[in-house]
C-alpha cells in the first residue's frame, strides 16, 4: 500500500469511528485543513520536477477526493442517526388519550356589554360607537363642563401629547357621553332639511373609558354605557320606566326597588344618583349606587343643535363592571383584569 493509500485508509477508519459531528469536523482538519496531511503534501510539490509534480499532484488529488468522499458519507450517516434519535425522543404514543382542544370564551364584562346592547336594542335604542381619543370640546365643553371642573385636571384625566385643529389637547375619553354629542348632532343634521318630523334621539353608547383611578372598585380603564333619549315629550318618568325595566331584565328578577337621590352633574339639570335595592337574596335591604342620571341640561341640548324650548329628554350613565360585579357576585373589580384563568373560566363552563 502506498503512502497516499494508507492516508486515505486511516482517514476512512477514523471517520467511521466518530459518533459526534463536532469530532468529525476536527478530524477533517487533520487531513484537509490548512495544517492537514493533504495540504502538507500539496506544499511539497514545489520541490519536485515538473514531470514528477504532475504525476504526484494527480495522486494527491485522488487521495483528497477519497478522503472528502469518506467525510461526506460519515456526515450523512451522523445526520441520519441524529434524526432517528430525535424522532425516537419525540415519538407519539398512539395509545395515549388524545389532547382535547379547549375553545375560548367571552369575558364576563363582554357578556354584560352584549346583554346591555340586546336589552336596549329591543326597546328601540340605537347603539353608538366612536373614538376613545377625544377632543376637549366634545368630551367636556359640549357637555357643559366648566374650565375649572376637576375632571379636566391632569390628576383625573389622561391627556395625549397632541392637539386638535382648535389648539386644544386630545385626551382619552373620561366617559362615553361624547358619543351622545356625536350621535345627536349627526341625527339633527340628517333632518336639517326639514323633510318630515325628526324622530326622537334614542341611543346608548357603550365602550371603554379612562380615568386616573385604581382600587378595588375602580380601574384606570373601565367600561361604561350611557343612554340618551331626546324628544318633544320625554320626561323623567320615562327615565324611571326605562331604567327599571332594564335592571329587571338584566338581573332577571322583578324584586328590585329604585330610588333617585338629588345630585349634581354639569350636563343634566335636575340631576340624580340612581340607587337600587334587591328585595331578597344576599344583598337584600342594601342600597347600591348604580347610575348617574338627569334631565339633559339646556346648554347641552343646544350643543346638540336643538332648541331646548322644544326638545327635552334624559341621560344616564352606568359602569358595566359595576353591573357585572352585582350580577355575578364579584367582590373586587381588579379580578376582571388579573388574567387568572381560574377566575375567568367560571364564566365559561365547558
Amino acid at each position: 500500500m502506498t503512502e497516499l493509500q494508507d492516508l486515505v485508509h486511516r482517514a476512512e477508519t477514523e471517520f467511521a469511528a466518530i459518533s459526534h459531528p463536532a469530532e468529525l469536523e476536527n478530524a477533517k482538519a487533520r487531513y484537509l485543513g490548512k495544517a492537514g496531511a493533504i495540504t502538507a503534501l500539496m506544499k511539497g510539490l514545489s520541490q519536485l520536477s515538473p514531470e514528477r509534480k504532475r504525476e504526484q499532484g494527480a495522486s494527491i488529488n485522488l487521495a483528497k477526493q477519497g478522503i472528502e468522499a469518506a467525510l461526506q458519507q460519515r456526515r450523512a450517516a451522523l445526520a441520519e442517526l441524529e434524526l432517528h434519535a430525535k424522532l425516537a425522543a419525540e415519538a407519539i404514543d398512539v395509545t395515549l388519550p388524545g389532547r382535547g382542544q379547549h375553545g375560548g370564551g367571552l369575558h364576563p364584562v363582554v357578556r354584560s356589554w352584549m346583554r346591555i346592547e340586546e336589552i336596549f336594542s329591543s326597546i328601540g335604542f340605537a347603539v353608538a360607537e366612536g373614538p376613545e381619543i377625544e377632543d376637549d370640546w366634545t368630551n367636556f365643553t359640549a357637555l357643559n363642563s366648566p374650565q375649572n371642573h376637576p375632571a379636566r385636571s391632569m390628576q383625573d384625566t389622561f391627556y395625549v401629547d397632541v392637539e386638535d385643529e382648535r389648539g386644544q389637547p386630545l385626551l382619552l375619553r373620561t366617559h362615553t357621553s361624547p358619543m351622545q354629542v356625536r350621535h345627536a348632532r349627526a341625527h339633527v343634521q340628517r333632518y336639517a332639511a326639514g323633510i318630515g318630523a325628526m324622530p326622537d334621539i334614542k341611543v346608548i353608547a357603550p365602550g371603554r373609558t379612562y380615568r386616573v383611578d385604581s382600587d378595588a372598585t375602580h380601574s384606570p380603564m373601565f367600561h361604561q354605557f350611557e343612554g340618551l333619549w331626546i324628544g318633544e315629550r320625554v320626561s323623567l318618568a320615562d327615565l324611571k320606566g326605562v331604567y327599571t325595566s332594564f335592571l329587571q331584565t338584566f338581573f332577571e328578577r322583578d324584586d328590585i326597588t329604585l330610588r333617585f337621590r338629588p345630585s349634581y352633574f354639569p350636563f343634566t339639570e335636575p340631576s340624580a344618583e340612581i340607587d337600587m335595592m334587591f328585595d331578597s337574596g344576599p344583598l337584600k335591604g342594601r342600597w347600591l349606587e348604580i347610575s348617574g342620571a338627569g334631565q339633559v341640561h339646556p346648554t347641552v341640548v343646544r350643543n346638540f343643535g336643538l332648541d331646548p324650548e322644544q326638545y327635552i329628554g334624559f341621560a344616564f350613565g352606568s359602569g358595566i363592571e359595576r353591573l357585572t360585579m352585582l350580577r355575578y357576585g364579584v367582590g373586587d373589580l381588579r379580578q376582571f383584569y388579573s388574567g387568572d384563568l381560574r377566575f375567568l373560566e367560571q364564566f365559561n363552563p365547558a
